[in-house]
C-alpha cells in the first residue's frame, strides 16, 4: 500500500477498477488495459523496488511499459501509489493532460519510456541493462511488460537472441498472452525464449499469488520471461 500524495488515503487493488473508470474519452482500448492490470499491480505492489521518492535513484528497478496501447491500467496503478495524482485521471486523453493515449516518459512520473511503437520495449530493456551493468549497478532490476502480439516484430527476436548469451540475469520480461498475435509460436511463447538460453515460467495472468511466485523465481546467470495468460481479447 502507499500513500498518495493527493489527499492522504490509501489505495489498493479493490480500488483500481473505480481509478479506471474515471478515464473517459475515446481510444481507452479497454481490453488491452485490463489484460495487464493483474500483473502491473502485483509488480508494482509487491516486487519492484520504486517509489515516488525514488524516481531518480539510480538503484531503483525500472519498469518499461513496451505494451502501450491502453494504458489505463497503467495510470490507475500508477495513481495508486503515488507516482501521478488521482485527479489528473479525469482529464486522460485529453488535449492539455499528460496522461496521453500513449504514455510519456517526459510527461507522466514513473514512466521511464515513451510507450506505442509496438517492439521497441525489449530492446531497450537490453540495453538498459547492459548500461546498467557497465555502470557496475548490479541491483536494479529491469522489468518489460510486451504483448503476445508484439512479438511478431522482429526487433523483440533480436533482443531475445541476444540477452540469453549475454547471461543478462537482470533482465525481466512479462508477456501478455491474451492470445492476439497474428502468427503462432512452435511449442508456445514460453519454448521461444528457452530456445535462446532464457529461464521461462507460464502462468495465470489473473492469479496474484502465482504471478508473485514466477516473478520471484531464481534465475542465475539468465534473463527470466513471465508468460501471463489472460481471457482471449475477442471475449
Amino acid at each position: 500500500m502507499t500513500i498518495t500524495a493527493d489527499d492522504s488515503r490509501t489505495y489498493g487493488y479493490e480500488d483500481l477498477p473505480r481509478l479506471m473508470g474515471l478515464m473517459t474519452g475515446d481510444e481507452k482500448h479497454g481490453p488491452a488495459a485490463t489484460s495487464t492490470l493483474d500483473v502491473l499491480w502485483v509488480l508494482y505492489d509487491r516486487v519492484l523496488r520504486v517509489t515516488p521518492q525514488r524516481g531518480e535513484d539510480p538503484t531503483r528497478d525500472r519498469f518499461l511499459l513496451s505494451k502501450g496501447h491502453g494504458p489505463m491500467a497503467y495510470y490507475a496503478v500508477l495513481a495508486a501509489k503515488g507516482f501521478v495524482p488521482v485527479e489528473w485521471l479525469a482529464d486522460f486523453g485529453a488535449y492539455d493532460s499528460p496522461l496521453g493515449h500513449h504514455p510519456d516518459r517526459v510527461l507522466v512520473p514513473g514512466a521511464e519510456i515513451g510507450s506505442g511503437s509496438l517492439g521497441h520495449g525489449l530492446p531497450i530493456g537490453v540495453g538498459t541493462a547492459l548500461g546498467l551493468r557497465a555502470q557496475n549497478l548490479p541491483e536494479p532490476a529491469v522489468w518489460v511488460l510486451i504483448g503476445d502480439a508484439e512479438l511478431d516484430e522482429g526487433s523483440n527476436h533480436e533482443a531475445i537472441a541476444f540477452a540469453g548469451p549475454a547471461a543478462l540475469d537482470r533482465l525481466h520480461a512479462v508477456v501478455i498472452d491474451n492470445s492476439s498475435a497474428s502468427h503462432a509460436r512452435p511449442g508456445g511463447i514460453a519454448a521461444r525464449f528457452e530456445a535462446a538460453g532464457w529461464s521461462a515460467v507460464t502462468v495465470d495472468g489473473r492469479d496474484h499469488e502465482a504471478l508473485h511466485t514466477a516473478f520471484t523465481a531464481p534465475h542465475p546467470g539468465r534473463p527470466h520471461v513471465v508468460v501471463a495468460r489472460v481471457e482471449p481479447k475477442n471475449t
